[in-house]
């Protein structure tokens, strides 16, 4: 490629376009490109340096820890904390919010991270990634948990990071979304898929297969009338995908379509989902719809969905948007027609 667009380069170009604009936005964005960098290169280099395999501990979902869970849980901790530019962390591997420490000046952007989405595929070289949303913080206040529990709708930036054959940084600053390699020989990234677009429908699904029998009535109608294929209702072959590892699936989306579905869950009423609003919900979210797809649980936006707890979990539906928008009316008729039964045994 002639005259190579860096990522740098291409956030300074944008900001000048922003009248008001400071420069400390694009610093923090560096900031968390470094410690992607570094996440980057602690993942390719996994047994060599001895850091795959279980840590022997349990995050705040009581999930088991991977050693690079904690590993890039600390490298963007303290790739962020000195920088001035944040007033307070929260973080899938932590259960408390992260305070900024008393030697280091306060910002005015809160960060929120998966250090190590995937991190099951770790240990058998699949695709990992990290995935940050930001968000304005009141200034000249100690942020406490309110000013995080803010709609998906109101981030000012979202992305993620895939560590797959390349490493590639997904981004979106509210006005498109825009993907960008890691080149190894220079340490840059370059902006490789400009203003990436979702097509709107899709012939392709991902969702974990083994859940089946949990699922609600509307998903298992949209599954079911997938797998008839060209014989259903639906009159073409589907195919399904599912890598377990949230970045990669999103990314598969982005660049050729698709649904993905990690839904509601019916086997333990005190856990109906599995995927975290603030960490993941939200900023795939953001990406999926500034690109042209929809993302919703079924029953609501994901982007207007007020949180009640940094860790609180929600059914995820996104991607190519006539496949979601048809996913939601299944579950618009089983209310309606629950609804009804309910009125008539009244």
């Amino acid at each position: 490629m002639n005259n190579k667009v860096t990522l740098t380069q291409f956030l300074i170009e944008q900001q000048r376009g922003l009248p008001d604009a400071s420069g400390t936005f694009t610093l923090l964005l560096n900031n968390i490109v470094t410690a992607c960098k570094q996440i980057s290169h602690k993942v390719n280099r996994g047994n060599l340096i001895g850091v795959l395999g279980s840590a022997g501990t349990e995050n705040v979902q009581g999930e088991v820890q991977k050693k690079l869970d904690i590993i890039t849980n600390d490298i963007m901790i303290n790739a962020l904390n000195w920088t001035g530019h944040l007033a307070g962390m929260a973080s899938e591997e932590d259960d408390d919010l992260i305070t900024i420490p008393a030697q280091y000046p306060r910002g005015k952007y809160l960060a929120l991270f998966d250090p190590l989405d995937g991190s099951s595929n770790i240990d058998i070289n699949l695709a990992v990634g990290t995935i940050f949303s930001i968000l304005r913080c009141r200034e000249g206040v100690e942020p406490d948990i309110e000013d995080f529990l803010r709609k998906g709708a109101e981030q000012v930036c979202a992305g993620f990071v895939i560590y797959g054959p390349s490493t590639m940084m997904v981004l979106t600053t509210g006005h498109g979304v825009n993907a960008f390699t890691l080149d190894q020989d220079v340490g840059e990234f370059i902006l490789t898929h400009p203003d990436m677009r979702i097509p709107e429908e899709t012939s392709e699904f991902a969702i974990n297969m083994s859940n089946q029998r949990f699922w609600e009535p509307p998903v298992q109608r949209y599954i079911d009338e997938c797998l008839q294929g060209v014989q259903g209702v639906r009159e073409k072959d589907f195919n399904m995908r599912w890598v377990a590892s949230f970045v990669a699936d999103v990314y598969r989306i982005l660049t050729r379509g698709g649904v993905f579905l990690y839904p509601c869950d019916l086997r333990d009423p005190e856990r109906p989902a599995k995927l975290r609003i603030m960490y993941e919900a939200n900023p795939m979210a953001f990406i999926v719809e500034q690109a042209g797809g929809l993302c919703s649980t079924g029953r609501e936006a994901i982007l207007d969905i007020k949180p009640t707890g940094v860790h609180q979990r929600v059914p995820v539906i996104l991607g190519s948007k006539k496949e979601v928008e048809r996913i939601i009316r299944y579950h618009q008729e089983a209310d309606a027609k629950g609804t009804e039964t309910a009125k008539g045994m009244g």
